[in-house]
């Protein structure tokens, strides 16, 4: 049997809304109060199983629809990462190529299309597969030049209807996959790479997929990667940082985009002794109840900040989301963070079921006491194949079932949940309330001062960020 070359391959996060971050290392998909970019880590994770080809992450670089199609004729294989907000847009991307490309293998993947494969793969027929869960190995196979109805994990069309190829099985040895750090070296440029609370620039990347929580929002696990929490081993993490180290000088922080890095503590306390060993600077996400002693050892180890998703400040809010957390317990981690030195990026969601008037401002006085260093307020992104979302349409809390309002046409994410005694409009308003009680308070205005008097170059940046931040504020005015 003759081997068939392996298809030149292109992986593309498309362009879309000017300032959108949809690519798959993001938590929610929309404009944010300062630009920021996360690292295309799925993209880049395929890219690293196909040899030679190419990654283009359309968004950071500025690049549109007319600079990529004069190349369309030079691969036989295109996958483009979409997102709920962005699939209508994604779709004519692939339209375009296709049009340029007759002969042209077009795949999408992401949560959107593994909730939705039946109308997804029906959306055009410029599509001619969609993914399910976890794709790397479909894709691989794919650009080996295995046939569409013989990958698992896949939706195709045959006699123009939906065909689902069959369930494909979870990775369970991470270290099956490739580095992902030396696709970022042949096709991206770290400084493209941003946002409001990590040192720049930084680079992030997985040790581990799945989340063990069942947060009834949260996208990642109850589409793509599931509650088990798979891991690479300690030795393989550290070999790809110390390669990054090397390899990257510029870099000034690595974080690790595991939904919950701290879910394993042995593992967490095991990788952060090896990074310790490494002088490298690092954050994670985290739930709010990591123990002191785990906090203490990554602390001395090289961690800098915690990205917290706290919620909210009401126990009842947080149970009916199945957050599996106490405030009592976030408190006392905030302020074990606080006495190591940790600084805390907290992130917070306003309109959650449960929400009132009364409860958003006990949340907003929560986080003006616990303090954290930085904020992200959001609203809640019921996205299909959450319970959120099933939770949401079954009481008549959802105003659009398809997703389609998730972001406005300017790439603000927008109210999609109202309430009878709460509307769509308190909860929006809500959220420009909530940034400028806590970020408007002499003491907090006096802290962030001191940082930029102390650095000349976090000086430029948090000048930058404050513009950025007003002009975000003055376009969800704008918006409703």
């Amino acid at each position: 049997m003759v081997d068939m070359p392996v298809k030149k391959t292109l992986f593309l996060s498309p362009p879309t809304f000017d300032g959108y971050d949809g690519g798959a290392g993001s938590r929610y998909q929309c404009k944010r109060e300062v630009k920021s970019f996360w690292y295309p880590t799925w993209l880049a994770q395929l890219a690293a199983l196909v040899p030679g080809s190419r990654l283009i992450d359309a968004p950071p670089r500025g690049i549109t629809l007319a600079d990529l199609l004069p190349d369309a004729g030079k691969y036989e294989f295109l996958v483009i990462y979409t997102s709920t907000p962005s699939f209508a847009n994604d779709v004519k991307v692939a339209e375009a190529y296709k049009a340029a490309n007759p002969n042209l293998l077009i795949g999408f993947c992401g949560a959107h299309v593994a909730i939705n494969n039946n109308d997804s793969i029906m959306a055009s027929p410029a599509i001619d597969f969609v993914c399910d869960t976890e794709f790397d190995f479909a894709i691989k196979e794919i650009a080996e030049g295995a046939s569409l109805k013989d990958v698992l994990g896949i939706t195709i069309r045959i006699d123009a209807k939906p065909h689902f190829t069959g369930k494909r099985p979870l990775i369970e040895d991470m270290d099956t996959l490739p580095w992902v750090t030396p696709i970022y070296k042949e096709n991206l440029v770290t400084s493209d790479y941003y946002n409001g609370y990590m040192l720049h620039p930084y680079m992030s990347l997985y040790t581990g997929r799945g989340c063990k929580s069942r947060c009834t929002f949260c996208l990642w696990p109850q589409t793509i990667a599931g509650h088990n929490y798979r891991t690479r081993s300690v030795a393989n993490v550290a070999a790809e940082i110390k390669y990054a180290r090397d390899t990257f000088p510029e870099i000034k922080e690595f974080f690790f985009d595991d939904d919950t890095l701290t879910d394993n503590v042995a593992n967490v306390e095991a990788l952060a002794v090896e990074l310790g060993k490494l002088g490298v600077t690092w954050s994670c996400n985290a739930k709010a109840n990591v123990p002191r002693k785990t906090l203490e050892i990554m602390k001395q180890n090289g961690l800098r900040l915690l990205l917290v998703g706290y919620e909210s400040g009401n126990q009842t809010i947080l149970n009916n989301i199945k957050k599996g957390i106490l405030v009592t317990r976030a408190k006392q981690f905030t302020k074990d963070c606080h006495e190591l030195g940790i600084l805390i990026h907290g992130t917070f969601i306003v309109g959650l079921p449960g929400e009132t008037k009364d409860t958003i401002e006990e949340t907003i006085r929560y986080a003006q006491e616990i303090n954290p260093k930085t904020i992200q307020v959001s609203l809640p992104a019921a996205y299909p194949g959450t319970f959120l979302y099933d939770q949401a349409k079954a009481n008549g809390w959802l105003i659009a079932e398809d997703g389609s309002q998730l972001v406005a046409g300017s790439g603000v994410q927008n109210s999609v949940l109202q309430y009878p005694h709460l509307s769509k409009q308190d909860i929006f308003e809500a959220v420009e309330t909530f940034y400028k009680r806590f970020y408007f308070r002499p003491r907090k205005m006096a802290a962030l001062f001191y940082d930029m008097c102390r650095d000349w170059d976090v000086m430029k940046r948090q000048l930058r960020e404050g513009v950025e931040f007003f002009k975000f504020l003055w376009g969800r005015e704008n918006a409703v």
